[in-house]
């Protein structure tokens, strides 16, 4: 059996239960240097077990859609925020947790401008660039221990457009 999903728009509301949309929309919350600057404060929930944040720079190999999705991961000593260093989209895949497995997922395009922080512990696709170079920051727990559970799915799952 083989489950299409359909690519939505990512906005605050939809993404909400797994995690923030980082972009400057709207007045900033207030000007700084000089007036010169417009700063959108506090724009993600970073969640740490233990460690530290770290800013790490991922390159992620282009992919195109329809994209098939077999695997999908979780953090959970982390929050994990990917934020383009482009201005390019890229794809975003998220899921309800299930106990010990991921469960109706949801595929997300961003529009340029936007970057995503996953919440501690929600499943989620690997780093989908769909436009080179594929450069991102990643802000994300930086500690001793385990932090990655993967789920290998057996069912075809197909993300589309």
């Amino acid at each position: 059996m083989t489950v299409r999903i359909r690519t939505q728009p990512l906005t605050d509301e939809a993404f909400a239960p797994y995690g923030d949309v980082l972009e400057a929309r709207g007045a900033p919350d207030k000007l700084i240097n000089q007036g010169r600057c417009g700063r959108f404060h506090d724009r993600a929930q970073l969640d740490f077990s233990d460690g530290r944040a770290g800013i790490s720079i991922f390159q992620g190999e282009t992919e195109t859609l329809p994209l098939a999705l077999k695997m999908m991961e979780r953090h959970p000593e982390g929050s994990q925020a990917f934020i383009p260093m482009s201005g390019d989209p890229f794809l975003v895949v998220v899921a309800r947790d299930a106990g010990v497995r991921p469960a109706d997922p949801l595929a997300f395009l961003t529009q340029p401008g936007q970057a995503i922080n996953f919440h501690r512990g929600i499943w989620h696709g690997v780093l989908t660039p769909l436009a080179a170079p594929g450069l991102f920051a990643v802000v994300d727990r930086i500690g001793a221990g385990a932090n990655l559970e993967e789920h290998w799915f057996e069912t075809e799952f197909i993300i589309e457009e």
